[in-house]
């Protein structure tokens, strides 16, 4: 149980979060979403730490950028994520905007639609890039059944409104434990599609190569497809240059080998995401301890 100094800190951060969306939420959808991208750069990312811990992940895996360009992405990276958040809490707009403009494309998406027609389950790997729930918007827009695992989060206050919030994006989602991941399994076994993060850093992962840097890295999108013969495919919501809409990628299946070789394919293929669009990924994530 927690004690009640982190219960009060929990619910001051929580209040602090409602009080910013719901200013938010007075204002268009195209105001908004770059509104909570403002919000997040210049008043939560300092607050929250989150410049420095930028800055060091870069330190570490892109020491050839100028500080010039290092200065751009701490105020990039928040930005983007404070879009994303506001997009989330926008459900019905959000996804109406996916809808409208059905962004999926990439070298994947025929094997999508064969997978769809002969019923094969589907794991999508994801990364904390762009905005990750455009990617189930867009797959459900379409009546293609996408489920996701998720991590409640550690402030029980905030999960509250949390969970309905990507709830009404799409469904069904599962929370990580023992009863979640019971559900996910009769899910995939019955042709279901899962979305799973595998960016974060794992303690109990393998240890591969991140920007040639070792980190410790999930095995489960790989193993999860071999043991049910399921497709295997990175998935990925590109934020486009007017900060509103996306293309959503699927990119090339990854072939069943050993677990570890398949995650370092996802991991290669999502380094060179992230290169192209360096404001894009989540650089304020602990992935190299």
């Amino acid at each position: 149980m927690r004690d009640d100094r982190s219960s009060l800190s929990d619910r001051l951060a929580n209040g602090a979060f409602l009080a910013i969306m719901g200013v938010a939420r007075l204002l268009p959808y195209q105001r908004r979403i770059p509104a909570m991208g403002w919000a997040f750069s210049h008043v939560i990312a300092p607050v929250a730490g989150w410049r420095q811990r930028i800055r060091d992940n870069l330190a570490l895996a892109r020491p050839d950028l100028s500080p010039a360009e290092v200065e751009a992405l701490v105020r990039a990276v928040p930005d983007n994520a404070g879009r994303s958040l506001a997009e989330i809490y926008s459900a019905d707009e959000f996804t109406d905007r996916i809808r409208k403009a059905d962004p999926l494309q990439g070298p994947g998406l025929a094997a999508l639609e064969e997978a769809l027609d002969s019923h094969r389950p589907v794991i999508l790997a994801c990364a904390h890039f762009g905005n990750y729930d455009a990617m189930r918007a867009a797959l459900a827009a379409r009546g293609w059944p996408v489920g996701a695992l998720y991590r409640p989060m550690n402030n029980e206050a905030f999960n509250r409104h949390y969970v309905p919030a990507i709830t009404a994006i799409a469904e069904p989602l599962f929370p990580r434990g023992r009863a979640g991941l019971a559900a996910m399994l009769r899910f995939l076994k019955g042709g279901g599609w899962l979305a799973l993060g595998f960016d974060q850093f794992d303690r109990e992962g393998a240890e591969l190569r991140f920007f040639d840097l070792p980190t410790r890295t999930v095995l489960t999108p790989a193993d999860l497809a071999r043991r049910y013969d399921a497709l295997l495919v990175p998935i990925c919501g590109i934020r486009q240059p007017d900060g509103l809409s996306f293309k959503v990628h699927v990119g090339a299946p990854i072939a069943h080998d050993d677990s570890r070789a398949m995650m370092q394919a996802l991991n290669d293929d999502l380094e060179m995401l992230v290169r192209r669009h360096m404001d894009q990924w989540f650089w304020v994530h602990r992935r190299w301890k």
